[in-house]
């Protein structure tokens, strides 16, 4: 599989601890974004034998939602992960979906064939881009024409209570990821979305604020394990005395987020969509 070099970051992360997390704990972190999923899925306008692609697609859980909805067409997704394409795969067998596919691929320069899918769907797994404009026209070459965008990108930081209530409390400070380096917030700016989509061939692109619970599960302890795991990396340099301190400080987040719900933080997103018309 063809990695583009300015997604070697991405590669090691995701190949890597940060991967193998988002695989073991596939049953409690597929729940986070899953509020979004209608929304998505309805402005994706998927229609009977549609050729879907979801980037970025993690575990599957989008991959396998667009399957169901349409099970004379096909679903197909991609990530970097092998761990989680793994995972993937097991669980869209489990749930008895063979539409649903799933490859290890670089979205960003894999040879789709051209115009060879109908709706291009991702779910924040397109902020990740080492060169988003390639990205976007590469996708924008396997579409075809009348074929459409569909995307879920997280609105800035500071509006996202998921992010400012875990990370910034691991990592004891306010916490500012800067603009455009890959990452969730790296296409929070709906001009800037606007300007990269209409230069990579995609037209009649639309910006909507959209609003939900992001979801951890009903259990503030596992919650707060799984969490403290997968950004561990907000530790480092730290001693074991200053480490134990942080995951206290949130274990009591995930107490005071609690609710009928499980443990529910705010988020803001951007529901992006977009056409291929030629």
């Amino acid at each position: 599989m063809g990695v583009a070099p300015s997604n070697a970051a991405q590669e090691r992360a995701w190949e890597g601890a940060e991967g193998d997390c988002w695989a073991e704990h596939a049953d409690l972190l597929e729940g986070m974004p899953a509020r979004y999923d209608a929304a998505l899925l309805d402005a994706a306008l998927i229609v009977p034998g549609s050729r879907v692609l979801d980037v970025g697609c993690g575990t599957g859980s989008l991959t396998r939602a667009a399957a169901r909805r349409d099970p004379n067409g096909t679903a197909l997704g991609v990530d970097l992960s092998t761990s989680m394409i793994a995972a993937a795969r097991d669980r869209a067998a489990r749930a008895g979906l063979p539409n649903a596919a799933f490859t290890r691929a670089d979205a960003q320069v894999h040879p789709f064939p051209a115009a060879g899918v109908d709706v291009v769907l991702s779910r924040t797994g397109a902020s990740f881009f080492g060169d988003a404009p390639a990205a976007f026209a590469n996708l924008a070459r396997a579409t075809a024409p009348g074929g459409r965008l569909a995307l879920l990108t997280w609105q800035a930081a500071a509006r996202n209570e998921w992010f400012t209530g875990i990370a910034g409390v691991l990592a004891g400070r306010p916490l500012s990821p800067p603009p455009g380096v890959p990452g969730p917030f790296a296409l929070a700016e709906p001009e800037v979305v606007d300007a990269l989509l209409r230069g990579a061939g995609w037209t009649d692109v639309q910006v909507v604020d959209v609003r939900e619970p992001v979801l951890f599960g009903p259990d503030p302890v596992a919650a707060r394990d799984v969490l403290a795991d997968l950004l561990s990396w907000l530790l480092d340099g730290r001693d074991a005395a200053e480490r134990e301190r942080a995951r206290a400080a949130l274990l009591a987040v995930m107490r005071a987020h609690d609710g009928p719900d499980g443990v529910a933080f705010g988020s803001a997103a951007w529901l992006v969509t977009a056409d291929r018309t030629g």
